[in-house]
């Protein structure tokens, strides 16, 4: 039950950061707190795919360049699976994936 509940502050910790990179960063929209929550479960569910077909190396947490751009991908392709939540052009995905990798290095999130 425990695992559950972590998974779940890791969700809205990731919604909370993705609002946050929508509000500072040039090239990103969030549509509110709901679109955040649903646009990092896709980007979570996206990442995990990526991670999936094309191995740990890509993970954050070894995130190096291809890991970088990887996750600037993920970003961008996300907004074409929730377009009413989530809006973002390339320099956006870019510096959402800087950003969010800074982030996540501190504070744990969902958003890989």
């Amino acid at each position: 039950m425990g695992n559950w509940v972590g998974t779940i502050v890791r969700f809205i910790v990731s919604a909370l950061v993705l609002m946050l990179v929508g509000f500072i960063l040039p090239g990103i929209r969030v549509a509110g707190f709901t679109g955040a929550l649903i646009a990092a479960v896709v980007i979570a569910l996206l990442g995990w795919l990526a991670e999936a077909v094309l191995g740990k190396r890509i993970s954050p947490h070894g995130r190096g360049i291809v890991g970088f751009i990887v996750a600037a991908i993920v970003i961008y392709l996300a907004q074409f699976i929730v377009p009413a939540y989530l809006s973002v052009n390339i320099v956006g995905a870019l510096l959402a994936a800087l950003v969010i990798g800074v982030i996540d290095a501190f504070v744990p999130t969902e958003l890989r």
